[in-house]
């Protein structure tokens, strides 16, 4: 199977290595005749300085690359999101996508892919940081900005930097079978499909302190009548608008609707308390100012893709994990004599 992974000077060095990883762990549990077949394509035939200031030794350039690919995957870097790619590079992408079998992007690769003119009216997602400006500058796009990989027909897209394989592993299971890529995950020590979303792990909210914008206004209110029933007047007669200019106007700087902005505080403020306390779930949800425990499930379902008691079972298996000697650790602990009559533990 013939896989290009197009890169560039700048590229996440993750984005590159993480795919890479995967297909090359699946190729030693398949016969050869079966083998993933990579080659790296960058803008010049020698070599590309990663972002983090490792090379890697590209097989060819764009200009020279004439196969077709069954799958083409583009990698993401920090300085793509204004990135202004050169056209011919943009032509050349835009062949070479239409052509392979399947094509898509690691984490904000995806611009790269809008500049080509390829995902027009498709589902995609991207790192939760730049999914914002990624909604902006391609309007024809519907943006999943929570999801850990995005599937539309043949194309693929994925969130930030780990997310790629979590994307590759779907691929070798649509390839392969699901218990290949099992066989793979565990061979890297990952999870076949990780419950939630990016949101799981990523701030919704990204407002400084001190700022004096209406979203911040908002913020500040929601936060500290956290557990009241709010409605949208009551948060429009607290900042000093209308109903009216309120609602246009956060939609315009914030990109949600009012009502998900204060679902998504809710959720917030719900997680932090799971993560750190042992709080019954109806106390959470009545701090937080859902209406009972079932509607904070279901929004949490909703946001997350996951129930507010395995959010906390997750923190509590990390938490645990790392309070566990590793392996290693456990080789150097002392061990406790055993007497004669006392067989050895298994």
């Amino acid at each position: 199977m013939k896989l290009t992974l197009v890169v560039f000077d700048g590229v996440q060095a993750l984005d590159v290595a993480g795919p890479l990883d995967v297909f090359a762990e699946a190729n030693l549990l398949l016969p050869k005749k079966d083998h993933y077949v990579t080659t790296l394509v960058g803008e010049r035939g020698d070599s590309v300085v990663c972002s983090s200031g490792i090379a890697f030794k590209v097989h060819c350039d764009y200009a020279s690359f004439d196969d077709q690919s069954d799958l083409l995957l583009v990698a993401g870097g920090p300085r793509l999101p204004t990135y202004r790619p050169d056209p011919a590079f943009v032509a050349w992408l835009n062949k070479a996508a239409q052509a392979a079998g399947r094509f898509g992007a690691v984490c904000n690769g995806v611009f790269l892919l809008g500049h080509a003119g390829l995902l027009a009216g498709r589902e995609v997602t991207t790192h939760w940081d730049h999914a914002a400006r990624l909604a902006t500058q391609f309007p024809d796009l519907n943006v999943r900005p929570d999801k850990i990989f995005v599937r539309d027909g043949n194309l693929f897209t994925c969130g930030g930097v780990t997310a790629g394989i979590d994307l590759c592993l779907a691929l070798v299971a649509e390839d392969w079978g699901h218990e290949l890529a099992i066989k793979v995950a565990k061979r890297l020590i990952v999870y076949i499909r990780r419950d939630g979303g990016q949101s799981q792990y990523s701030p919704y909210l990204a407002v400084g302190p001190k700022e004096d914008s209406l979203i911040a206004k908002v913020l500040k209110y929601v936060t500290d009548h956290i557990s009241e029933a709010l409605t949208i007047e009551d948060i429009a007669d607290a900042v000093g608008v209308s109903r009216r200019t309120f609602s246009r106007a956060f939609a315009k700087h914030a990109h949600v609707t009012p009502s998900i902005f204060v679902e998504q505080v809710r959720i917030d403020f719900a997680r932090k308390l799971l993560e750190e306390t042992d709080v019954p779930l109806k106390t959470v949800a009545f701090r937080c100012g859902f209406t009972n425990a079932t509607q904070m499930r279901m929004i949490f379902s909703r946001l997350l893709n996951t129930t507010p008691k395995r959010y906390r079972d997750g923190f509590r298996a990390e938490d645990n994990a790392a309070a566990a000697p590793s392996s290693d650790q456990a080789l150097f602990q002392p061990q406790p004599k055993q007497s004669r009559t006392t067989p050895p533990s298994a």
